[in-house]
């Protein structure tokens, strides 16, 4: 019976663990989504990672012991060595508990950080679909001239599926299929008002792919061959982000404050000003 009764708390035990694992790979996977990385967000996640790991390793260190005193139990519990290794059972009841406790707390901080993710990466996806449209309006003819302003590119029919087929990728976490995509696009339509969009994915989607040093060159190409792209403060933000994370800290800080200096009021300057007073 007691043997039946360990072996039931064992397989609980486990479970707990696995439903943190499920948890802490969904937080992850919506993580690698978010454009640039949320260095804050994701070394938190990082961190909570690691804690999680050290929990189930003391779990199931405290899970071998607990099975091997239920052996000795079983052998020896007509004799007084029974009562000490009960003891030692409860005791070890009590740490899987604690732990089970902390598993619970790591979870729910987990899911949080996960929220914040998804958030970011809902804000940010807005603002790039803000970008992403080309202005339809035109101006009227001036009275006194009777000339009319020039309306703003239009992309084709051919162009917008293919740059939408290729955010599809990107959307469904496909990241080798979206730099794929946009390259192609570039190569078929370099000269479309999308262009500009496209190739600041390619370095976006090479970011997640921890490709850091394909991303920093995607994105200062964008910036050579687009200088009044208003993808450019993103640009400098993602190839911070990646700078950061190739350990060059002094080389990111430089680029951080180079894109407030040049773009103050734009929303990846904000996001480099919070970055700057964290970075070390």
């Amino acid at each position: 019976m007691r043997r039946e009764a360990g072996g039931g708390r064992r397989k609980r035990s486990a479970a707990a663990f696995a439903c943190a694992a499920a948890l802490l790979s969904l937080s992850l996977s919506s993580q690698a989504q978010l454009f640039g990385g949320d260095d804050v967000a994701r070394k938190q996640i990082a961190e909570q990672a690691k804690g999680l790991d050290a929990l189930k390793q003391q779990n199931d260190a405290l899970a071998v012991r607990l099975g091997r005193i239920e052996e000795l139990l079983k052998a020896l519990s007509a004799s007084n060595p029974a009562l000490e290794l009960a003891q030692q059972l409860e005791r070890l009841r009590q740490e899987i508990s604690q732990l089970r406790g902390q598993v619970e707390v790591l979870s729910n901080e987990v899911q949080s950080a996960s929220k914040r993710s998804r958030d970011m990466y809902v804000d940010l996806d807005a603002r790039m679909k803000r970008l992403e449209q080309p202005s339809a309006a035109g101006a009227a003819p001036a009275a006194a001239t009777a000339t009319a302003a020039t309306p703003a590119p239009q992309p084709s029919d051919a162009e917008a599926r293919a740059y939408e087929a290729a955010q599809n990728q990107r959307r469904i976490g496909n990241y080798q299929g979206a730099v794929a995509g946009f390259q192609n696009f570039l190569a078929q339509y370099p000269k479309s008002p999308l262009a500009h969009r496209a190739q600041y994915w390619v370095g976006d989607s090479q970011y997640n792919l921890r490709d850091f040093k394909g991303a920093i060159a995607a994105q200062q190409k964008l910036i050579a061959t687009w200088p009044e792209s208003a993808s450019v403060p993103d640009a400098l933000l993602n190839i911070a982000s990646s700078q950061q994370e190739l350990g060059d800290s002094a080389s990111a800080r430089k680029t951080l404050d180079g894109l407030v200096a040049r773009y103050p009021a734009s929303e990846a300057a904000e996001k480099a000003r919070r970055r700057l007073a964290t970075l070390k």
